[in-house]
């Protein structure tokens, strides 16, 4: 591989499936053979990929500043989210990198050089500013470069504010986040972050952050509600 970027766990084929970004494809490798290795998707510049709880594939490509959705055994994927040219208008994106879908297939995309987190709910012709979008900069109301986001089951987007080094928590349908992890200037120290990635909840309600610059991952209990 070269440069890869994202990685999930397809429980169902005991695999895992890869952005391989330099190479600009996503690919399937074996759990159980590690020589069992299929290309899945190509020319594709691909940062983000999820998968829903129907198997279908979502990946982002911030080439054509769009995320596409692959459905078991299709070729061509259809577009879910952007697809109308590099922009800031509400059918558009610029650099799309990390995606969540909720349950209902609900598309939430960190449109990294538009500072902002957008929602795309399903067969949505345009999206929804949940985050940021008030230029770049570090007050509440903004964004700088997002990255990784998680969505709780209160539609609350927690999403790595990469350029302001600290994980904001923009409660649903709020017009201004909060800091949750981070916020103390660029640091390494045990609440400070350098360059936030990724972000995952597990299930006693701690927080990960890959923390890229400080190459660590870091663990914080927050609270979520």
């Amino acid at each position: 591989m070269n440069y890869p970027y994202d990685v999930i766990l397809d429980q169902n084929k005991k695999s895992l499936i890869i952005c391989d970004g330099g190479n600009e494809r996503v690919v399937r490798w074996s759990l159980e053979n590690r020589n069992d290795r299929q290309i899945l998707i190509e020319d594709i510049s691909c940062l983000g990929l999820t998968m829903n709880n129907k198997g279908d594939l979502f990946v982002s490509d911030y080439g054509r500043n769009e995320v596409k959705r692959w459905k078991k055994d299709e070729k061509q994927g259809t577009i879910v989210a952007g697809g109308n040219g590099k922009g800031d208008k509400l059918n558009q994106l610029y650099s799309p990198e990390h995606i969540f879908v909720d349950r209902e297939d609900s598309i939430y995309v960190s449109d990294c050089n538009n500072h902002r987190v957008m929602k795309w709910l399903k067969d949505a012709k345009e999206g929804i500013i949940v985050a940021g979008g008030q230029g770049y900069g570090n007050n509440f109301k903004q964004l700088s470069n997002p990255q990784g986001l998680v969505v709780n089951e209160n539609d609350d987007v927690f999403v790595a504010d990469y350029s302001n080094n600290r994980v904001m928590c923009w409660p649903s349908g709020s017009k201004e986040g909060r800091v949750v992890v981070g916020g103390n200037g660029q640091g390494e120290g045990s609440n400070q972050l350098h360059h936030p990635t990724g972000l995952v909840f597990d299930r006693a309600n701690n927080l990960y952050v890959v923390d890229s610059e400080n190459h660590r991952i870091q663990r914080f209990d927050i609270d979520k509600s």
